[in-house]
C-alpha cells in the first residue's frame, strides 16, 4: 500500500475546508433570501390592512417557514415563486414593491378590485410567467412595452376596462401559450403580429364590442399550435380565410355572433375539431360535407345565418356529436334519418328553415336527448317513436309544422318533460290521465286531439294549458279547477258542452281564462270575480245565460268578452265604460244605465197609465219645460259673470276621460304659475284628493317637441284602460298651453327608491331610511310586464313606448306599478312590424342596439328596457352603471358569461337567504331580455308566465340557448 505524502494531505484537507466555507455561504445566502421574502410578505400583509384572510401570516418560529403559508403563497426550493390572492375584494393599487419577491414565477390577483392602469412594477419580476389580472378593474391601454416581460407563458386581462388598441407588443412574447383579452373596452385595432405566437395554444378576443371593424388576419392561421380560438361578439367582419380549416391542432372554435359573411368554413385537415360555433353571423352557403369527417366534433351550432341546401347526410353520423344547431337558417330538404343513432345526441335544434320531410326517428336512441326543436319547418308525419322511450327529455317545440298522428305514449310521462309546444299541427289522439310531474307548459292549440278532458287532469302541475282549436268534447271536469299553479288556461274552439266549473278559488295565479266558442250553457260563476290576478277572460260565443254576476266588476280586466251568449240584466256598474263598449255585444237581454256602453238603457219601473190621467202628465211635462228653461238663464248668466271675471281662461277647452270630481278651475292655477314639462301635484278638493298635472307650453319653438309628445300621449293615454298603465283623466288645452290630469301616484317612481341620487329633498323621509324589499320588487316587476304585456298583446293597434325606464314607472300607496310617460310610445300597424322612425330617442343604459344602430322598432325595444329594469331590480344599480362605453346590461351579461357566483350580482340591502332563488332567477330573465339579437328575446307574453311562476319552490334555473324562444325555465 502506497503512503500518503504530505503533500497530497494537504491538498485533501484543503478541499475538504473550501467546500465547508461554500456550505456555509450558500446556507447563509438561502437565510438571508428567506429573511428578506418574509419581510416583504409581512410588508405586503399591512399594506392590505391585515385582512382576516392573511392571520396565518404571522413571523414564522425556528420549525416553520413562510413558505407555510399557503394557499396564498407557493414555494420551489425553500423560495417563493407564487403568490395568489384570488377573490379577497382587494381594492387597492397593486403594490409597487411586489416584484421584491425576486424569484415569482406566478402571480394571480383575479376577482378583485384592482385599479389603475397595468401596473409596470410587474416588469422588476424578471422570471414572471404567468399572470392573471382578470375580472379588476384596470383601465387605460395595455403598455406598448409589455414584451418587457419576455418570459410570460399565460396572461389573462379579461374582464377589466382596457381600451384603445391591443399593442402589438404582445407579438413580440414568444414563449406566450395562453393569452386571455375578453371582455374589455377596446376600442382600437387587433393586431396582425399575434399571429407570430409560435407557441401559442389558448386565444380568446370575445364579447370586446367596441372595436374596430376588422379582418381575421390570414397570418392567425399560421399558430399552428392553437387549440382554442374565442372571438364571440367582438365586431368581425369579412369572409372566413380558407386556410382556418387548415389548423390541425384546433379543437374549440368560437366565433359567434359578429358579422362574418361569404361561404361557411371549408374543414380540410382540422381533424381535432371538438367545437364549431359560426352562429349569429352573414354566412351563405350550403353545410359542407366535410363537417362529417370532424369525428371528434361533439358541438355543431350555425344558427342564424343564411345557409341553404340540405343538410348532408354524413354529419348524422358523426360518433361524437352532442349538440346540433342550426336554427333560423334557409336550409332545406329531408333531415338525415340516422341522427342520434352513432352518436349520444343530447340537444337537436333545427327551428326556423324549411325542412321537409319526417323528424330523424332515431333521435334519443341513446337516451341522452333532452331538447328537441324543430318548430317553423314544413315537417310531416309522426313524432320520432324514440321519444316514447325518452328519458331524459326536457323540452318539445314542434308548433308550425304539418305534423299529424298520435303522440308517443310514454312521451307525456317522461321524468324530466317541462315543456311541450306543439300548435298548428295536425296532432291526433286523448289526452292521458297522467302527465309528467315535472310539465308545467303545455301548449297543443290548431290540432285535432279529441275526446274528455280527463278528470286525471287534477294530478297534473300546469302552469300553462293551451288547447284551443282542437275537437274535445264533454264537460269541463271539476278536477281541472284544483291546479293552483295554473296562470292560462286556454280551452276556446272546442266542442264543450255543460256549465262552467262552479268552485274554482283554487286558480289563485290565473291571469288568462279562455273558454269562447264552445257550447257551454248555465250562468257566469260567481267565484271568477275573486280570481286575485285574472286580467283576460273570455267567454264568448258561447249559450251562457243568467244575469252576469256583480262580482266580476271586482275584477280589473285588460281583455274582457262576453258577446253572443244568452245574458240579461243589467251589467255591473264597473264595465259601463268605453273600453268595454265591445264586451257584451249580441246578448239581448243586456242593458246599462249609460248610453255609452252601447246596450238598450235599463227602464226604471214604468208608471201605470190607467193610474195617470193625461191632464197630469201634460202638467208634469210643462212644468219640467219651465224649470229647465229657468235653470238653463241662471246657468247662462252666472257662466257668463265668471268667464267675464276669467276673461284670461276663457279658451280653455275641456277632454274628460273619465269621471271628474273636482272643478277644473283647481287645475288652472298651473297656467299661472307652472313651468312647461313639469309634472305638479295638485289638491283638487277638500277631502285630500290629488291629481297630478303636466304642463306643455308652446309659446317657444324649442318646446315644438312637447306638443308632439303631449299629442302623442293623449291619443295613446285617451285609448286604453289597464290597471298597470297611469290613468289619464282629463285634457285641457288652448291655444298656448295644454294640461294633462292623470291619477297621483303616492310613493312616486321606481328610481327614486332604487337609487338614491334620484331621491328628490322634498320626498317622504320614510324613502330615506326604507329600503324596497324583495317581494315589493318582485310586485313591481310583475305589474309592469302586465302593463307592458297589454300594450303588446291586447292592444289594436299594439302600442310600444320606446322610453321604458325605472323613472317612468310609478308607484301607488300599495306600491301597484303604473307605466307613465307615453309622449315617445309609437302605434304600430300590427304585432312586430317594424317601423323606421326618423330619430333615436330613450335613455342610455335603456336604448336597444337595434333601436340605437337603425332606429327601426317593434316590441322587443321595449323588452330590452324592461329587462334593464329587471337588472335594477335585482341588483340595485343604475341602467348607466359604468363610463360611456358600458351599461349594466353589458355587466350582468359579463358576469353571467364567466360563470361567476349569481349572488355576488345582486343588491346587498335585500340579499335574504330565502328570496335568493327568486332573485337569481329573476337577475337571468332580465339578461335574457337583453339579448342583443332581438329575436332572441321573450315576449312581454313570455316574460310575464316567467314571472308570475317565479317563486322558490318551482323556478329551475335558468339555461343560455341561442334558441329564440328557448328562454322559458
Amino acid at each position: 500500500m502506497t503512503k500518503p505524502t504530505p503533500t497530497s494531505s494537504l491538498h485533501t484537507h484543503l478541499c475538504f475546508l473550501l467546500f465547508l466555507l461554500l456550505l456555509l455561504s450558500s446556507h447563509a445566502n438561502s437565510q438571508s433570501v428567506q429573511d428578506q421574502e418574509q419581510a416583504v410578505l409581512l410588508k405586503l400583509k399591512s399594506y392590505l390592512q391585515s385582512p382576516p384572510f392573511l392571520s396565518h401570516w404571522i413571523p414564522p418560529t425556528s420549525n416553520t417557514s413562510h413558505c407555510s403559508w399557503q394557499p396564498e403563497i407557493t414555494c420551489t426550493n425553500n423560495s417563493v415563486t407564487g403568490l395568489s390572492l384570488v377573490n379577497a375584494n382587494i381594492a387597492l393599487p397593486v403594490p409597487p414593491f411586489i416584484c421584491d419577491l425576486k424569484n415569482l414565477t406566478l402571480i394571480d390577483l383575479s376577482h378583485n378590485n384592482f385599479a389603475g392602469e397595468f401596473p409596470k412594477a410587474f416588469y422588476n419580476c424578471s422570471k414572471l410567467q404567468y399572470l392573471n389580472l382578470s375580472q379588476n378593474s384596470f383601465g387605460g391601454k395595455i403598455p406598448k412595452d409589455i414584451d418587457s416581460l419576455p418570459g410570460l407563458q399565460y396572461i389573462d386581462l379579461s374582464v377589466n376596462d382596457f381600451s384603445g388598441d391591443i399593442p402589438a407588443a404582445i407579438g413580440r412574447l414568444q414563449e406566450l401559450r395562453n393569452l386571455q383579452l375578453s371582455i374589455n373596452n377596446f376600442n382600437g385595432s387587433v393586431p396582425p403580429e399575434i399571429g407570430n405566437l409560435s407557441n401559442l395554444k389558448h386565444l380568446s378576443l370575445s364579447y370586446n364590442t367596441e372595436l374596430v371593424p376588422w379582418n381575421l388576419p390570414s397570418n392567425f392561421t399560421q399558430l399552428k399550435k392553437l387549440k382554442t380560438l374565442y372571438i364571440s361578439e367582438s365586431n368581425l367582419m369579412g369572409e372566413l380565410p380558407g386556410t382556418l380549416g387548415k389548423m390541425a391542432a384546433l379543437e374549440e372554435l368560437d366565433l359567434l355572433g359578429n358579422s362574418l359573411s361569404g361561404d361557411i368554413l371549408q374543414v380540410v385537415e382540422a381533424s381535432n375539431l371538438q367545437v364549431i360555433d359560426l352562429s349569429e353571423n352573414h354566412l351563405t352557403g350550403p353545410i359542407p360535407d366535410d363537417y362529417g369527417k370532424l369525428t371528434n366534433l361533439t358541438w355543431l351550432a350555425l344558427s342564424y345565418n343564411v345557409l341553404s341546401g340540405e343538410v348532408p347526410a354524413s354529419i348524422s353520423r358523426l360518433p361524437n356529436l352532442k349538440q346540433f344547431s342550426v336554427f333560423s337558417n334557409n336550409l332545406s330538404g329531408i333531415l338525415p334519418p340516422d341522427f342520434g343513432r352513432y352518436s349520444e345526441l343530447e340537444g337537436f335544434e333545427v327551428s326556423g328553415n324549411r325542412l321537409t320531410g319526417k323528424l330523424p326517428d332515431h333521435l334519443c336512441y341513446w337516451d341522452k336527448l333532452s331538447t328537441l326543436v324543430a318548430y317553423e319547418n314544413n315537417l310531416t308525419g309522426e313524432l320520432p317513436s324514440s321519444l316514447g322511450n325518452c328519458t331524459s327529455l326536457t323540452e318539445v317545440r314542434v308548433h308550425d309544422n304539418g305534423l299529424s298522428g298520435n303522440i308517443p305514449s310514454g312521451m307525456w310521462t317522461a321524468p324530466k318533460l317541462s315543456l311541450v309546444l306543439m300548435s298548428n299541427n295536425s296532432l291526433t289522439g286523448e289526452l292521458p290521465e297522467k302527465m309528467s310531474r315535472n310539465l308545467t307548459w303545455l301548449e297543443i292549440r290548431e290540432n285535432r286531439f279529441s275526446g274528455n278532458i280527463p278528470t286525471g287532469v287534477s294530478s297534473w302541475n300546469l302552469e300553462v294549458f293551451d288547447a284551443g282549436n282542437n275537437l274535445f268534447n264533454g264537460t269541463i271536469p271539476q278536477e281541472l279547477t284544483a291546479l293552483p299553479s295554473l296562470i292560462t288556461l286556454s280551452l276556446d274552439q272546442n266542442q264543450l258542452t255543460g256549465f262552467l266549473p262552479s268552485e274554482i278559488i283554487s286558480w289563485k295565479s290565473l291571469d288568462t281564462l279562455n273558454f269562447s266558442r264552445n257550447k257551454l250553457s248555465g250562468p257566469i260563476p260567481a267565484g271568477l270575480g275573486f280570481l286575485p290576478v285574472l286580467t283576460a277572460l273570455d267567454l264568448s260565443e258561447n249559450q251562457l245565460s243568467g244575469q252576469i254576476p256583480a262580482q266580476l266588476g271586482h275584477l280589473t280586466l285588460s281583455n274582457f268578452n262576453l258577446s253572443s251568449n244568452h245574458l240579461s240584466g243589467k251589467i255591473p256598474i264597473e264595465f259601463e265604460n268605453p273600453a268595454y263598449d265591445v264586451s257584451f255585444l249580441d246578448n239581448q237581454g243586456l242593458c246599462a244605465t249609460n248610453p255609452s256602453a252601447k246596450l238598450s238603457i235599463c227602464n226604471s219601473q214604468p208608471l201605470k197609465s190607467s193610474k195617470i190621467s193625461s191632464t197630469y202628465r201634460a202638467l208634469i211635462l210643462t212644468f219640467g219645460i219651465l224649470l229647465s228653461l229657468w235653470a238653463l238663464s241662471l246657468s247662462f248668466f252666472m257662466v257668463k259673470a265668471y268667464w267675464k271675471r276669467n276673461r284670461s281662461d276663457s279658451d280653455w277647452k275641456l277632454t274628460a276621460f273619465q269621471r271628474l270630481n273636482f272643478r277644473v278651475s283647481k287645475i288652472l292655477r298651473i297656467d299661472r304659475n307652472g313651468d312647461s314639462g313639469k309634472v305638479y301635484c295638485v289638491p283638487v278638493n277638500r277631502t285630500g284628493d290629488v291629481v297630478a298635472v303636466k304642463k306643455i307650453w308652446k309659446d317657444k319653438k324649442l318646446e315644438e317637441k312637447l306638443e308632439k309628445e303631449f299629442l302623442a300621449e293623449v291619443k295613446i293615454l285617451s285609448s286604453i284602460r289597464h290597471a298597470n298603465i297611469v290613468k289619464l283623466m282629463c285634457c285641457i288645452s288652448k291655444d298656448n298651453s295644454k294640461l294633462l290630469v292623470y291619477e297621483y301616484s303616492e310613493n312616486r317612481s321606481l328610481d327614486q327608491w332604487l337609487h338614491k341620487r334620484n331621491r328628490p329633498s322634498n320626498l317622504t323621509s320614510s324613502v330615506h331610511h326604507v329600503v324596497l324589499d324583495w317581494p315589493k320588487r318582485l310586485q313591481i316587476a310583475v305589474g309592469a310586464a302586465r302593463g307592458l304585456c297589454y300594450m303588446h298583446h291586447d292592444c289594436v293597434p299594439p302600442v310600444v313606448h320606446r322610453d321604458m325606464k325605472s323613472s317612468n314607472i310609478l308607484l301607488d300607496s300599495d306600491f301597484n306599478a303604473k307605466i307613465a310617460d307615453f309622449g315617445l310610445a309609437k302605434i304600430l300597424v300590427k304585432h312586430g312590424e317594424l317601423v323606421t322612425l326618423s330619430a333615436v330617442a330613450g335613455s342610455f343604459g335603456y336604448i336597444a342596439p337595434e333601436y340605437a344602430h337603425t332606429t327601426r322598432v317593434n316590441e322587443k325595444i321595449d323588452v330590452y328596457s324592461y329587462g334593464v329594469i329587471l337588472l335594477e331590480l335585482t341588483t340595485g344599480r343604475e341602467a348607466n352603471d359604468g363610463d360611456e362605453h358600458t351599461s349594466l346590461a353589458e355587466w350582468a351579461r359579463h358576469h353571467f358569461q364567466e360563470n361567476y357566483p349569481l349572488v355576488d350580482a345582486l343588491d346587498q340591502d335585500i340579499k335574504e337567504p330565502c328570496y335568493l332563488d327568486e332573485m337569481c332567477s329573476v337577475f337571468k330573465l332580465g339578461i335574457y331580455c337583453t339579448e342583443t339579437l332581438p329575436s332572441a328575446r321573450p315576449s312581454m307574453k313570455e316574460v310575464l308566465h316567467i314571472l308570475l311562476r317565479c317563486s322558490t319552490k318551482v323556478t329551475p334555473p335558468l339555461r343560455r340557448f341561442r334558441d329564440a324562444s328557448n328562454l322559458i325555465p
